[in-house]
C-alpha cells in the first residue's frame, strides 16, 4: 500500500469518527462558499474566432471546455516538453512545497492523537533516610499512568479540523507552486525564442544598413553625392548595431532563469535553443466556464481552505469557554526491593476524576472567540479578493488574445506595405532620383515594422500560454509523481 493510499485510508477513518461526534462540536460547520453568480469573464461577451488575415495558425476559443494538463504540448515542441519534465524533477521550490506538506499533513495525525487516551509507563528508584537513628532504605516503582479528556464539546475536533484545512492549503499551496513552475517554463522559452526572432530581424536590419553604406560610398566615388551621405548611412548602421547587445543580455537572462528553474547550475548548463518556428501556436484555446474556475484554481482553493481553517478556529476558541473533564489512573507496584516489586502486597492503583470549568477571565475568553470571528471574515475577505483577481486575469488574457491577433493583423500589413517603400527608395537612390535621407526614413519605418511584427508574434504565443496558466493548468489532472497526491 503506497502512501498516497494510506493517507486516504486513514483520512476516511478519521473523517468517520468526526462525523460520528460532530453533534458536540462547537462552532460554525463550515461548507464551501458558492461559485460566483457570474456568467462570463468579460462584460461583452468574446468572439470565438481569433484570427489574422492570410492565417494559417488560427485560434478559437472553446467555451466550457478544462485546459489539459499537459498544456505544454500543445506546441509541438518535444525540446519545451522535455525541458518542462527535468524541471518538475529538479526545481527546488517544487520539493519544498512537497516536504511542507508531508510536515502538515504529520501535523493532523499529531493532533488526532487528542482523541485517545494518552498512556505512559514510569519506573522510579529512591533511597532515602529520615533522622540519624533509622538505617536507609531503597524504594523501588514501577507502573503505568493513563489519562484521558473526554472531548465533550468538540475542541479536539475542531482542532483536527483546524490542521486538516492547514493541510489542504499546503496541498493547494503545492500545486500552485508546480503551476507556477510549469508557466514560468513556458514563458520564459516563448521569450527566449522571441528574443532570438528579434536578433534575427535586428541582424537582416543590420546587412541592409550595410547594403545602404556600399550604396552611397559607390555614388560618392562616382561623384554623384556627398560625403554626407556615407556617414550618415554609417551612422545608421552604428546606431543598428547597438540593438545587438541589450538583446543578447535579454538572453542570457532567460537562459539563467531557466537554468535556475530547472534547478541546474547556469555554469554548466544550458537550454535548448528556442525559435518562434520550432513552436506551434495552440489553435483550439479551452476556455472554463466561471463556475469551474474556482474549483480549479489552486490559489482560489487554498485561500477556500485557509477560510476553512478560520471557520475551525472559532469552534476551538469557543469549546474553550465550555468545562473540560479529565479522567486518570495509575496502576503499579512498588517496594522497598526489588524482588518484592510484583508481589500481591506491593501492587498500587488510583482512579480519579477532575473537571475544570471557566469562571472568570477577565473577558479574555469572550475576545478570543470574538476575535477568531473577526479572523474569519478577514479571510472570507481575502478569498472573495482572490476570486477577483483570478476572474480579473482571464478577462484580461482573453481581451489581449483579441487585441494580440489585432495588432498582428496590423503589424503585418504594416511591414508587407514598409518592405515595398524601402526597396523603392533603395531602387530611387540608386537611380539618383532621392536623397540618402528619404532611404533612411523608409528603412527605419521598415526596422520599425519588423520588430513591431515580431514582438507582436511573441506576444500572442506568450498570452496563449498565459491563458492556460491563469484557467489552472489542468494541474488537479496531473499524473507527475511530484504533484499526483491525494486531493483533499
Amino acid at each position: 500500500m503506497n502512501d498516497s493510499i494510506r493517507w486516504f485510508t486513514k483520512k476516511k477513518m478519521v473523517v468517520g469518527l468526526g462525523l460520528f461526534l460532530s453533534a458536540c462540536a462547537m462552532g460554525p460547520e463550515f461548507t464551501s462558499p458558492a461559485a460566483p453568480d457570474v456568467k462570463g469573464y468579460t462584460i461583452t461577451p468574446m468572439t470565438a474566432a481569433l484570427s489574422v488575415s492570410g492565417d494559417k495558425q488560427a485560434q478559437r476559443l472553446q467555451m466550457g471546455h478544462t485546459v489539459s494538463s499537459q498544456w505544454w504540448e500543445l506546441f509541438h515542441s518535444s525540446a519545451l516538453t522535455a525541458l518542462v519534465n527535468l524541471a518538475i524533477e529538479n526545481n527546488q521550490n517544487l520539493a519544498a512545497a512537497k516536504a511542507t506538506l508531508a510536515e502538515a499533513r504529520k501535523s493532523v495525525l499529531q493532533a488526532e492523537g487528542a482523541l485517545y487516551p494518552q498512556i505512559d509507563v514510569n519506573t522510579s528508584y529512591e533511597r532515602q533516610r529520615i533522622g540519624t537513628t533509622v538505617a536507609a532504605s531503597n524504594l523501588y516503582v514501577v507502573g503505568a499512568n493513563a489519562s484521558y479528556v473526554p472531548d465533550i464539546f468538540g475542541g479536539s475536533r475542531r482542532e483536527i479540523e483546524f490542521q486538516q484545512a492547514l493541510a489542504d492549503n499546503q496541498f493547494y499551496q503545492l500545486g500552485a507552486a508546480y503551476l507556477t513552475l510549469t508557466g514560468n517554463i513556458v514563458t520564459q522559452s516563448i521569450n527566449l525564442a522571441s528574443l532570438n526572432a528579434e536578433i534575427a530581424a535586428v541582424d537582416e536590419i543590420i546587412v541592409d544598413d550595410e547594403k545602404n553604406l556600399r550604396l552611397a560610398e559607390e555614388k560618392f566615388e562616382a561623384g554623384k553625392s556627398t560625403q554626407t551621405d556615407v556617414m550618415t548611412a554609417k551612422s545608421q548602421l552604428a546606431n543598428d548595431r547597438t540593438e545587438i547587445a541589450p538583446l543578447r543580455q535579454q538572453v542570457s537572462i532567460a537562459k539563467h532563469a531557466i537554468a535556475i528553474l530547472s534547478g541546474q547550475f547556469s555554469g554548466r548548463w544550458s537550454p535548448p535553443v528556442f525559435d518562434l518556428g520550432s513552436l506551434s501556436l495552440p489553435r483550439d484555446l479551452p476556455v472554463s466556464l466561471p463556475s469551474d474556475l474556482v474549483r480549479q484554481r489552486p490559489d482560489i482553493l487554498a485561500a477556500e481552505a485557509q477560510l476553512h481553517a478560520a471557520s475551525a478556529t472559532i469552534g476551538i476558541a469557543t469549546a474553550q469557554m465550555y468545562p473540560s473533564i479529565t479522567l486518570s489512573g495509575s496502576l503499579g507496584t512498588q517496594a522497598l526491593n526489588s524482588s518484592g516489586l510484583f508481589s500481591a502486597s506491593s501492587q498500587m492503583w488510583n482512579l480519579a476524576a477532575g473537571l475544570t470549568a471557566p469562571i472568570f477571565h477577565g473577558g479574555a475568553l469572550e475576545m478570543q472567540k470574538e476575535a477568531a470571528i473577526d479572523a474569519f471574515r478577514a479571510s472570507f475577505a481575502t478569498y472573495r479578493q482572490t476570486i477577483l483577481v483570478a476572474f480579473g486575469q482571464v478577462a484580461d488574457t482573453l481581451r489581449a488574445l483579441k487585441h494580440d491577433a489585432e495588432l498582428l493583423d496590423a503589424q503585418k500589413q504594416s511591414l508587407e506595405t514598409a518592405g515595398i517603400a524601402l526597396n523603392l527608395q533603395r531602387l530611387s537612390y540608386a537611380a539618383g532620383k532621392t536623397d540618402l535621407f528619404g532611404l533612411i526614413d523608409a528603412e527605419r519605418s521598415y526596422q520599425q515594422a519588423k520588430l513591431g511584427y515580431v514582438r507582436a508574434e511573441g506576444q500572442r504565443y506568450q498570452d496563449t500560454a498565459q491563458l492556460f496558466i491563469v484557467l489552472g493548468g489542468g494541474w488537479w489532472k496531473s499524473q507527475n509523481k511530484v504533484i499526483s497526491i491525494s486531493r483533499p
